[in-house]
């Protein structure tokens, strides 16, 4: 992994002090939408209601066109993403959108969440210390800039699609087997 992308909300401070330490890492990390300040949904919306626009037509717009298409071509051009929760819905679509993508996504959570969510399980990795997320990436990802998660992909080509997937139901989810997987 040489890149990543946070996902979080921008109203959370810690956005760019976790860029920080991953850059510290020597990780190349998009934190750059943070910039555009805590309100900015809400400018929006003001803006589009006093034009008239409905919320489906504000999503047709070209503000909105626009910065889809900023965080998409990052979401794409990185290696991978961690979401820092908590965040709201843009960062869970974000989130899953990587992980469909068959690249590694991790959520790492600043405390215990008050209601607990079983789909948290789709992520590569959660964490709930900082620490602990840093460690998982030195070990698994960072060790080798040429490797990740499973290099040389993860059908094997002489059985079926059906075998290699009751072979490896999680390393299929992530897009390859994954560090701990015997497959690899």
């Amino acid at each position: 992994m040489k890149s990543i992308y946070i996902i979080g909300s921008l109203r959370n401070p810690e956005i760019p002090l976790l860029g920080n330490d991953l850059r510290k890492l020597g990780l190349d990390v998009f934190d750059d939408w943070f910039s555009s300040g805590p309100e900015t949904d809400d400018y929006w919306q003001k803006y589009e209601k006093t034009r008239g626009r409905t919320y489906g037509e504000a999503l047709e717009g070209t503000m909105a066109e626009h910065i889809f298409s900023y965080d998409k071509h990052h979401l794409d051009r990185t290696d991978g993403v961690v979401m820092l929760a908590p965040a709201g819905k843009s960062g869970h679509m974000e989130l899953g959108y990587t992980i469909g993508k068959g690249k590694p996504g991790f959520v790492l959570f600043d405390k215990e969440p008050e209601r607990y969510d079983v789909m948290y399980r789709f992520a590569t990795g959660i964490f709930f210390d900082r620490q602990k997320f840093f460690d998982h990436l030195k070990e698994n990802y960072l060790k080798s800039r040429s490797r990740g998660p499973n290099p040389a992909g993860f059908l094997r080509p002489e059985t079926s699609i059906e075998e290699n997937f009751l072979r490896c139901i999680r390393c299929l989810r992530i897009g390859g087997h994954a560090w701990w997987c015997p497959h690899r």
